[in-house]
């Protein structure tokens, strides 16, 4: 069964950074395309940033210079590192895969969702 438990969240001040990690495990983690989405509260989920099977990568033009997307494929970890942040960050940060591989900012594509965790940035 295909598992993928977030970590990183918190608390911060509006300037600061965070990485956020993603452990995936049950799929073909270096074959699969790995995304980073996030939900506000009363807002719909939205697209951060992707990265394909092999390292190319897609962000958001709202988080753009400020976010960078990497994966390790021995450890089968996806991470979203975010510099800069600002009250309008805070949201619930959601990694997905899909084991396809289609290079996609759409999350109908992604078969697999974490559970999300809280970031919040206090201005």
């Amino acid at each position: 069964q295909v598992q993928l438990v977030e970590s990183g969240g918190g608390l911060v001040q509006a300037g600061d950074s965070l990485r956020l990690s993603c452990v995936a495990s049950g799929l073909t983690f270096s074959r699969s395309a790995m995304g980073w989405f996030r939900q506000a509260s009363g807002k719909e989920r939205e697209f951060v940033a992707r990265i394909s099977r092999n390292g190319i990568t897609y962000y958001a033009n709202s988080v753009k210079g400020r976010f960078t997307i990497s994966r390790d494929n021995g450890e089968n970890t996806v991470y979203l590192q975010i510099n800069s942040l600002k009250a309008e960050d805070t949201a619930v940060y959601y990694c997905a895969a899909d084991p396809s591989g289609v290079f996609s900012t759409e999350a109908s594509h992604y078969a697999y969702w974490g559970q999300g965790t809280q970031v919040t940035v206090s201005s």
